[in-house]
């Protein structure tokens, strides 16, 4: 019973990144290597996304102008940031696409959220993982290789999401 429940989230997560795999905006594809950067979160700490392997990284690219992405964070606060922020083998950047350090501090002390999140203000950071199209998800593996990514926010999605992270977090 397990290898088949196994066999059907593995069945479904590779049918649900193929939109994203296909879409040409989609610079990488779920098995290459993650583009490595260096970047700072709002709190000042400094993440150099080479240094993290042997831990599972989640990057979230949103704007604040963007419905999807409106909508995704609070999901992502509520059954992501919040189950898993204390793992020591979890790491979540929360990355505003286009925006400045005072744009994501005014939109984070306004919607009260507590996840980390990274100012792209040029896009160097998006630039590494797609041209255009967000909210954006991007399940690196402990290897530093990509296991998922999504493009869009749907309920459907976010659960295919949730259910890896279940699975390589256990």
């Amino acid at each position: 019973m397990k290898k088949i429940y196994f066999t059907a989230l593995l069945f479904s997560i590779v049918t649900g990144f193929l939109h994203a795999q296909d879409d040409s905006s989609t610079l990488v594809r779920v098995g290459d290597s993650a583009p490595a950067f260096t970047c700072a979160t709002i709190d000042g700490k400094t993440i150099d996304i080479s240094e993290l392997n042997g831990k599972i990284i989640l990057i979230n690219f949103f704007a604040t102008w963007c419905p999807p992405c409106l909508a995704e964070l609070p999901e992502l606060q509520k059954d992501i940031w919040e189950p898993y922020s204390d793992r020591s083998d979890f790491v979540l950047l929360i990355v505003g696409r286009e925006h400045t350090q005072a744009e994501v501090e005014a939109f984070i002390e306004k919607k009260k959220f507590t996840m980390p999140f990274v100012p792209d203000p040029n896009r160097a950071i998006f630039k590494l993982y797609a041209t255009q199209n967000i909210p954006r998800n991007v399940v690196i593996g402990k290897d530093g290789k990509i296991l998922f990514q999504s493009m869009g926010y749907s309920e459907e999605e976010f659960i295919k999401l949730k259910e890896l992270l279940a699975k390589v977090l256990d």
